[in-house]
């Protein structure tokens, strides 16, 4: 452990913006999220009606969660925000982590580092001790906000642990990904991974009933947030599971990064064949040998939960039989047409959210193979900036409505098995998936424009595509002007299935998609590569 305390001090130095950032969204989003529902369900019979209907119904524990006690302003918080919030600091912690090490490692500098007066685990440390720290402080803020606010004290603190508990999780979660391949996006990859089966898992899980296999959310760190019931028992034994986790994933990562070679992954990289195909001798070509498991992964991935998702879609309509209130709710988030309609494009909104973070994967490669001097060999022959360039963004312009194609194919599927018009609710529900694509054409051209143009802050695409999730999921509920609405590219697409399709704002999307393309590509042929 020598030299951990230096290296504590250097990622928080390094990190100083960045991770304020995180902060003060957080809890910001929190807090503003507290006092939309102490505005909305101001009343107790407000609160119990929705507990009666959003508390008990598949959709809505597919989507959010189980409500455990409606009473208060702070349980309907847990349930509106909980596994949203819980989810983006398992992102910020996992993410924290692994740049700190396999990044490091990837890039060189951790092997000077390590060089002097530092012990073997001391890097690995240090991300884990500055994750926990940031924990701490995202958790203990949101507890002294809340009581702020006027919500119970036990409730706050038990919300804000439950928080830190996930985001801890996750920085085990990154620290033994950190250890198994070679490079820091694969590290990422497996994190998220991993952060998208336990979202799975918790939602098959809440929805199943008392009968289904409800045992699934604890198989998942987002379930055990839930299971903490904030503002309803603030079950604080729970903790004592990711507690655990967290402690045990660490110590593998300790042993893990003492059994592999300073820069080397226990997983290897396999050997190419000694003759290259055909399809290699396009730029094209090389974007799609190194992103296609990643494209057939998110694919795969958003299928599964398009099909989740389609499969609780008729019981909405049970449930908002007689709740006036809940169909206004629903009608702010997803559109105007008939109420199961409004769910499936509120669900699908949701999914095009997730399936943008293909695309910025998919355009962020082009910086990866920069960062690791691997794009100027390929430069030097005769392949031209712009192909390369341009390989990459078709990949992610193709990829992206191939995985949102996949989740309308899931929910049509299964929407249709269950209403007996399976031809046709594909149809529909891969169309209006497809909707959405110029939507995350414009999420593809700002993480290109920002490669172009500034590439140190290309990364930040995430950060805009966690800002859109917001908008999306907040925004209604926050009652934000349309002005700041609007900054969201998906604001814009007609909320199909249920509304009627017009064109002009999907075209002024893909215009406006272009046109940063066209900034990005500019921007990278004028400046020098690396």
């Amino acid at each position: 452990m020598t030299g951990l305390g230096p290296l504590v001090r250097l990622a928080l130095r390094r990190d100083r913006l960045l991770l304020a950032a995180w902060v003060v969204a957080l809890v910001g989003i929190t807090l503003a999220t507290t006092s939309a529902v102490g505005e909305l369900y101001g009343t107790a019979e407000s609160r119990v009606r929705l507990g009666a209907t959003a508390g008990v119904n598949p959709a809505f524990l597919a989507l959010l969660g189980p409500l455990h006690d409606a009473s208060t302003a702070g349980g309907v918080l847990a349930w509106r925000w909980g596994v949203f919030g819980a989810l983006l600091v398992a992102l910020m912690s996992a993410f924290l982590v692994t740049r700190h090490t396999r990044a490091e490692e990837e890039a060189g500098r951790l092997e000077l580092v390590g060089s002097a007066v530092v012990g073997r685990h001391a890097p690995l440390a240090a991300a884990v001790v500055t994750a926990v720290l940031v924990n701490a402080l995202v958790g203990g803020l949101i507890a002294v906000g809340l009581v702020g606010l006027g919500e119970r004290a036990a409730g706050s603190f038990a919300f804000g642990a439950g928080f830190a508990a996930v985001g801890l999780v996750f920085a085990g979660v990154g620290a033994v990904a950190a250890q198994l391949p070679e490079s820091a996006r694969a590290a990422n990859s497996a994190a998220g991974a991993v952060l998208g089966l336990s979202y799975l898992l918790r939602a098959v899980g809440d929805a199943a009933g008392d009968r289904g296999p409800t045992w699934l959310t604890w198989c998942s760190p987002l379930g055990w947030f839930e299971h903490t019931r904030p503002f309803a028992g603030d079950r604080w034994w729970v903790l004592a599971v990711p507690l655990g986790v967290t402690a045990l994933l660490v110590a593998t990562a300790a042993v893990l990064v003492t059994r592999r070679d300073t820069g080397g992954g226990l997983v290897p990289a396999r050997l190419g064949p000694a003759h290259a195909p055909r399809s290699l001798s396009s730029a094209f070509g090389l974007a799609w040998r190194l992103q296609r498991g990643v494209l057939l992964g998110w694919a795969l991935g958003l299928f599964v939960l398009g099909a989740v998702y389609g499969a609780v879609a008729r019981g909405v309509e049970e449930m908002l039989a007689d709740n006036p209130a809940m169909r206004q709710v629903i009608g702010r988030l997803g559109g105007s047409g008939g109420i199961v309609d409004v769910y499936l494009a509120s669900i699908l909104g949701i999914v095009a959210l997730f399936g943008s973070g293909f695309a910025v994967q998919a355009v962020l490669r082009l910086r990866a193979e920069e960062s690791a001097s691997r794009a100027e060999p390929v430069l030097a022959t005769a392949v031209r900036r712009s192909a390369w360039v341009g390989g990459h963004v078709l990949l992610a312009v193709v990829g992206s409505a191939a995985v949102l194609a996949a989740a309308g194919l899931g929910a049509g599927l299964v929407h249709g098995l269950r209403v007996g018009d399976v031809g046709g609710q594909v149809a529909r529900l891969v169309g209006a998936s497809l909707a959405h694509v110029p939507a995350v054409w414009v999420v593809a051209g700002l993480a290109l424009a920002l490669f172009g143009l500034v590439p140190r802050l290309a990364t930040a695409s995430w950060a805009v595509l966690v800002a859109f999730l917001v908008l999306g999921q907040l925004g209604p509920l926050l009652e934000l002007d349309p002005w700041a609405m609007d900054l969201s590219p998906f604001t814009h697409v007609p909320k199909v299935p249920g509304a009627e399709v017009t064109a002009a704002p999907l075209l002024w999307l893909a215009l406006v998609a272009a046109g940063l393309v066209a900034v990005g590509f500019a921007g990278f042929r004028r400046r020098d590569v690396g």
